[in-house]
């Protein structure tokens, strides 16, 4: 049996598309949120609501990847400081370290500048 919830009740997705609004179509209301294709949405949707949202996602593979760095740097692998991409990591991730301490959320902060 089909889930009807009124409106403002809970959960309920609808997806309008006014060709008249733009030429390829489009959503239009309010919120519009285009998470892209997915070759498997339904696993997409349960990891966003059970793990966890992109942002969380990202921000530890991004902690990960500051600690192989780190730990390379420290083991005298090469001069990663020297590489631009490297460089520019560590300035976004003092940049995500400035907000998160403005509202009080933990931060890897890259030891080396």
């Amino acid at each position: 049996m089909p889930v009807f919830k009124l409106p403002l009740s809970g959960d309920v997705v609808q997806s309008i598309y006014p060709s008249f609004f733009s030429p390829t179509g489009g959503q239009f209301g309010l919120v519009n949120i285009t998470v892209g294709q997915s070759s498997a949405p339904d696993v997409e949707k349960d990891v966003l609501s059970d793990v966890g949202s992109y942002g969380k996602q990202i921000g530890q593979v991004a902690d990960a990847l500051l600690a192989v760095i780190e730990h390379l740097e420290a083991n005298d692998a090469g001069p990663l400081g020297e590489d631009k991409a490297i460089t520019a990591f560590k300035d976004l991730m003092h940049s995500v370290a400035n907000v998160k301490d403005r509202h009080g959320r933990h931060a890897c902060r890259p030891k080396r500048r």
